[in-house]
């Protein structure tokens, strides 16, 4: 014998009937720290610094990158 229940809810009915918490409030507190820090930190980037500290100071490592990619244009394997 089998026996099939089908239940049509919506999580929120389920988590209520199931006698979970309602987690959302604290949920739309954490996003909105979120969604303000990181509207923050946007503001204070700044590309030239970020570009400096993944590349060095000097820029020998964007000559070596354009390098690469000339060489990779050209069809070379090795940079």
């Amino acid at each position: 014998m089998k026996i099939t229940i089908e239940v049509d809810c919506t999580p929120e009915e389920a988590r209520a009937f199931m006698g979970m918490p309602d987690v959302r409030p604290m949920q739309d507190e954490i996003m909105a720290d979120m969604k303000e820090r990181m509207t923050e930190a946007a503001k204070n980037f700044e590309p030239e610094a970020a570009l400096k500290a993944w590349m060095g100071a000097s820029g020998d490592g964007m000559e070596q990158m354009m390098r690469f990619w000339q060489q990779m244009g050209q069809g070379k394997d090795k940079a």
